[in-house]
């Protein structure tokens, strides 16, 4: 197996491995490591089964299953409840799968839950030309270049999370999730390393601000947590199997033309109820 750093932000890309194959001890603990570190791991040219992604899966923790309030589009396309095609592609004009055409903001999977995803896992099979690509942020590094003022003023504040919660949606979409508040800055539960918990797609507001401080000062920290330095880009291939750590990053995606099919299949590691970051803010 090897293991090469492929941004400054966050991310390896990992080779001389078939994940449809099992992996020994050394092998296992060799890859959770290397997640630890990097946040983001590419495995090219993977032949993967939903099978031996979702046994790749089970392998670090309980897989995932659906939060939100919705039918399940994928029924008979495939096996396990926890899996999601996330796809464009559409028969009798209703897409295969879920959330299936254009750019998303950024957003940590499952927030608005108790035990929000640990690990979101991503096997693409059919990429657009251009476009579709995944964006990840590095919460942490984008925590540790906080101003120490804004770090003090927010040291004990909670966010409030809802799926969808800053893209005007309507009440009946956004009660398709619920409500869920957890620490703006989060201990990760390995590590013990800070991150910032809000995302401009699923963060409503900072609930021990008033409402229009709580705005002013999310709009701050998006911006800060979504620049450059902090982010890696990931463009499709076809065989790309691309795991992340929703603890200490943000995700988006960019903008695909609707002409194009898009296909990726999709699985999840259940995590635990965030603990706050607590340090001595100098």
């Amino acid at each position: 197996m090897k293991v090469e750093p492929i941004s400054c932000a966050a991310g390896a890309r990992i080779t001389e491995i078939d994940l449809s194959q099992e992996m020994d001890a050394t092998t296992f603990s060799d890859v959770h490591q290397a997640w630890l570190d990097y946040h983001v791991l590419v495995f090219p040219g993977q032949d993967l089964s939903e099978e031996d992604q979702v046994r790749y899966t089970q392998k670090f923790g309980e897989p995932g299953t659906r939060i939100r309030n919705v039918g399940w589009s994928e029924k008979g396309r495939v096996s396990h409840p926890g899996t999601m095609l996330i796809s464009n592609i559409r028969e009798d004009g209703k897409p295969i799968g879920s959330l299936p055409d254009g750019e998303m903001l950024y957003h940590s999977d499952g927030a608005f839950a108790k035990r929000p995803y640990r690990y979101t896992l991503l096997y693409a099979m059919e990429v657009p030309s251009s476009g579709g690509n995944t964006l990840f942020a590095n919460t942490t590094r984008a925590y540790e270049a906080l101003p120490k003022t804004l770090k003090s003023k927010l040291a004990n504040c909670h966010a409030e999370h809802m799926y969808y919660a800053n893209n005007n949606q309507d009440e009946a979409t956004r009660s398709l999730s619920g409500l869920r508040q957890h620490p703006l800055f989060v201990a990760h539960e390995e590590t013990g390393k800070p991150a910032v918990y809000a995302s401009r797609l699923m963060t409503s507001r900072i609930v021990e601000l008033p409402e229009d401080e709580s705005t002013e000062v999310l709009q701050e920290l998006f911006d800060h947590l979504e620049k450059p330095e902090f982010v890696y880009e990931h463009v499709w291939t076809p065989g790309d199997f691309v795991v992340w750590d929703n603890r200490c990053l943000n995700h988006a995606r960019t903008d695909f033309s609707e002409g194009e099919r898009r296909l990726l299949r999709r699985t999840t590691v259940w995590g635990v109820d965030p603990e706050p970051y607590k340090a001595r803010i100098d």
